[in-house]
C-alpha cells in the first residue's frame, strides 16, 4: 500500500511539474516558470515538490534495493560517484546563486564556475544525483519515477532560457552562442 502511493506520488508530481514546464514553454507570457513574481509562497512551490519528489526516490530505492541485476561494481563505481559529484556541483552553484535566485528570484546573469560549461550545470547535476541513485539502488520503481523525474529536468531549461533571454538580452544571447544548453 505505501509503497504504491509513493510510485502515485513521485509520478504524480513529476507529471504536474512536467505540465507546468510544458504550459510555460507553450505560453511564455503566462508562464508557470520561472515565476513571474518571487513571493514568500514560491518557495514552498519550488522545494516542496523537488523534496518530495527526491524523498519518493529514496524511499522507493531503498525499499527496491538491489531488485535489479546491476552489477555491485557499476553500481558503486558508477552510481555512487555521479550521486557524489552531482551534489557537489549542486550545492557549489547554490551557494553561488543564493536559494532564492536557484528557486526562481531575479538575480545576476552567472557565466563562471560550472556555468562556463553548461548553460543548465545545476539541471546536469540534478540529472547526474537522480541517474546515480537509479543506478546505486537498482531498484526497479526508483527507475520508473527517476526516469520521470530526469523528463522534467531535462525540459526546465525550454521554459527558462526565453526567460533569461527577456532579462538579460544580448548578454545572455552572446553567452548562449558560447556555451551549450547541457554540454
Amino acid at each position: 500500500m505505501m509503497h504504491s502511493l509513493l510510485i502515485f506520488l513521485g509520478l504524480g508530481v513529476a507529471a504536474m511539474t512536467l505540465a507546468a514546464i510544458l504550459w510555460s514553454i507553450a505560453f511564455p507570457a503566462r508562464r508557470i516558470w520561472p515565476p513571474k513574481r518571487y513571493t514568500t509562497l514560491t518557495p514552498f512551490l519550488v522545494w516542496i515538490p523537488t523534496f518530495t519528489l527526491f524523498g519518493v526516490l529514496i524511499l522507493l530505492g531503498v525499499w527496491g534495493w538491489g531488485d535489479l541485476a546491476i552489477p555491485s561494481w557499476v553500481r558503486f563505481g558508477v552510481g555512487l560517484p555521479l550521486i557524489l559529484i552531482g551534489n557537489i556541483v549542486v550545492w557549489m552553484e547554490v551557494s553561488h546563486f543564493g536559494v532564492p535566485q536557484t528557486g526562481g528570484a531575479k538575480g545576476t546573469l552567472r557565466t563562471e564556475g560550472m556555468y562556463r560549461y553548461s548553460r543548465n550545470p545545476q539541471y546536469m547535476a540534478d540529472i547526474g544525483i537522480v541517474g546515480g541513485w537509479m543506478i546505486l539502488s537498482a531498484a526497479l520503481w526508483a527507475m520508473v519515477v527517476g526516469l520521470a523525474g530526469i523528463a522534467v529536468l531535462i525540459a526546465v531549461p525550454f521554459s527558462e532560457e526565453p526567460w533569461l533571454k527577456d532579462q538579460y538580452g544580448s548578454a545572455f544571447e552572446q553567452y548562449a552562442s558560447r556555451v551549450g544548453r547541457f554540454f
